[in-house]
């Protein structure tokens, strides 16, 4: 009769504890540490990091599955530090004594044990004034250490990943989706470290493979060497337009580049956060990132940035996590504070500037449509060929129906003499060199009772007159409210909402901030919370379910935005009927009232909504579409 028989109780079965064997040990370890085959070239990469190496190739074979070959310059592992380098919990990262003032990427001795247990590892170690050796372990059976030929550094080869574990190989995706990811991880390795040369080659077939990622070593300044490195991993486009950060706030430093709002992205693909060089996924950094633009962009776009945050070791925990791709702060609101207005800052200081891919989308929506040669038509003129500069250019959704319309076919347009008279008015050309030099020129011409067309020294700006006042009248009312502060309307009979002692002690402790966008709370009573006042601008709302949500961010977050997030909604809304609306004719004078006030308004080159106030067109770009070069 079996322990599972439904007529024995299993109280009456007394259970006996055991103590599992180091390989069943090593092999749960695994399941935690090494999730995947990018899983273990994370931990081996990281060990070739804090082992001081400059150069590190890593090679794979079928996404990781078969073969990862890890190649470092660095200080090596002596001949008998091999059999310790494969114990559980040894490591040469900490002594054990403070688990929180850890400067290294790896410190809890399990990654080489796990993948020793869960495949076939072969480590070839050089250190200084040492022959190099190597020891093999499969399955977690240990070989013993033999003289090996090796000039310097480590050669990490783990073979045949879960081999040992085949129920873990039935979750493996495809070889190209786990070489992706492979390559995703390398990528945020070597933004983090820049001085640092990353080579990756998939060698699936045998030979010498090819090269799918190569970063060489930067040199300069911090920002000299991320510059190039954010380049090569993440595109000239986004180091074209994205504003430098440099911020500090008690003993806190961040770092990097924010791209500007209208160089935004469909998903969250182009967020990399550091702490202390460590890539992470963390919540409230991407909450702060996201609070950082909630002003600029629609909640269907995302920005694109790559923030490195340091502080003392001891005021984050990176022990939270099996993969440490998660942090906890000792201060949470001090590390969101600092991200929040460092990256407004910088926005604000970018002042009227828009990025570049949106001028680059309106010269690729503006480009002919080319047909195949005939044999009456054998050549192709230079003017003529697609430009090679724009052809792999994807537009953004704001240019895709400008794209479209220009890809029709020329011979369904109608000529010049059938086409209808576009509604334009242009104004005399006056001598103004002063007003030509000024960043967004002077007014010629208004078409189609919306657009402004201005001429600079160095080409033309078209600006979406609605687009810009938009943003102009949402500054302004932004402006006045932090002036004069929120006015509250009292409530006639004051609300009670019933919490939790812990909710309401939660909100209270924060009633100082409540209060300052017009929402006021008091105690009524043990878990119970009366409003007393509510921001007028918001007219009648459930405070009870705002004070939820509010709880449900302090939560998540430790803190909360939403009032002000509201509040500035609201504001949205006015400054949108508020602004000049489209249809309107301006006079010569309001255009160029309209183009030097945005010129003084930080955020004037995209509108509340994200989307570009203005395009530029250097004079240059228009000349190659008549083929004047």
């Amino acid at each position: 009769m079996s322990v599972s028989d439904p007529n024995i109780s299993p109280a009456s079965v007394q259970p006996v504890i055991r103590q599992l064997d180091d390989a069943a040990i090593n092999r749960i370890a695994a399941g935690e540490v090494v999730e995947r085959p990018a899983s273990a070239v994370k931990e081996l990469v990281e060990n070739a990091i804090d082992a001081g190496a400059t150069r590190i190739e890593i090679a794979i074979a079928d996404g990781g599955k078969t073969l990862i070959r890890v190649t470092d310059n660095g200080c090596g592992i002596a001949p008998d530090q091999l059999p310790m380098a494969l114990s559980r919990h040894a490591t040469s990262k900490i002594d054990g004594s403070d688990l929180l003032n850890i400067h290294s990427f790896g410190f809890r001795g399990e990654a080489l044990p796990s993948l020793g247990a869960a495949g076939r590892l072969t480590i070839t170690s050089r250190a200084k004034d040492h022959d190099a050796a190597t020891i093999r372990v499969a399955g977690g059976a240990l070989d013993p250490v033999k003289p090996a030929a090796l000039n310097q550094g480590t050669v990490v080869e783990l073979r045949d990943l879960f081999y040992a574990t085949p129920a873990r190989l039935k979750f493996m995706r495809t070889d190209r989706a786990e070489s992706q990811a492979i390559n995703d991880v390398i990528k945020r390795l070597a933004m983090a470290e820049p001085w640092i040369g990353f080579t990756l080659r998939d060698v699936s077939g045998g030979g010498e493979g090819r090269i799918t990622f190569r970063a060489d070593a930067a040199s300069g300044d911090l920002f000299e060497a991320l510059h190039t490195r954010l380049t090569k991993v993440m595109g000239a486009e986004f180091t074209t337009n994205a504003l430098k950060i440099d911020a500090e706030r008690e003993g806190l430093t961040l770092t990097g580049y924010a791209a500007l709002p209208t160089y935004s992205r469909g998903s969250a693909v182009a967020q990399f956060l550091f702490v202390n060089g460590r890539p992470v996924r963390d919540k409230l950094l991407i909450g702060a990132l996201r609070g950082a633009y909630a002003d600029f962009l629609s909640r269907d776009r995302h920005p694109a940035a790559a923030l490195f945050l340091e502080c003392e070791p001891d005021r984050v925990d990176v022990n939270v996590h099996p993969a440490k791709s998660e942090v906890r702060f000792r201060e949470p609101g001090l590390a969101r504070g600092l991200i929040v207005s460092a990256v407004r800052a910088a926005l604000t200081e970018a002042g009227h500037r828009a990025s570049t891919t949106v001028a680059q989308a309106t010269l690729g929506a503006m480009r002919p449509e080319t047909f195949p040669p005939t044999a009456q038509d054998p050549r192709v003129y230079q003017m003529d060929r697609r430009s090679g500069g724009y052809s792999s250019y994807t537009p953004s959704p704001f240019a895709r129906e400008a794209a479209y319309a220009a890809q029709a076919p020329m011979m369904d347009t109608p000529g010049f003499a059938e086409a209808s008279m576009p509604s334009a008015r242009f104004e005399p050309v006056a001598d103004q060199p002063q007003t030509e030099a000024l960043p967004l020129g002077a007014a010629r011409a208004q078409v189609h009772e919306n657009y402004i067309v201005a001429q600079t020294e160095t080409g033309m700006v078209i600006v979406d007159q609605h687009a810009a006042h938009e943003r102009l009248v949402y500054e302004k009312l932004k402006h006045q409210m932090a002036e004069n502060g929120v006015a509250s309307q009292a409530l006639l009979i004051p609300e009670i909402v019933e919490l939790s002692d812990g909710d309401a002690a939660m909100l209270l402790a924060r009633s100082d901030d409540l209060a300052r966008f017009g929402l006021t709370i008091e105690p009524f009573g043990p878990g119970t919370i009366a409003v007393r006042e509510t921001p007028a601008i918001l007219g009648e709302i459930n405070a009870g379910n705002m004070l939820r949500d509010i709880l449900d961010e302090l939560s998540d977050l430790g803190e909360s935005q939403l009032v002000q997030e509201r509040l500035e909604a609201i504001l949205s809304r006015v400054a949108c009927h508020g602004s000049i609306r489209s249809g309107r004719r301006m006079q010569a004078d309001e255009m160029n009232a309209l183009l030097r006030e945005m010129e003084a308004t930080p955020h004037s080159g995209q509108c509340n909504h994200g989307r570009p106030t203005y395009v530029e067109l250097k004079l240059a770009d228009i000349e190659r579409l008549f083929g004047r070069t």
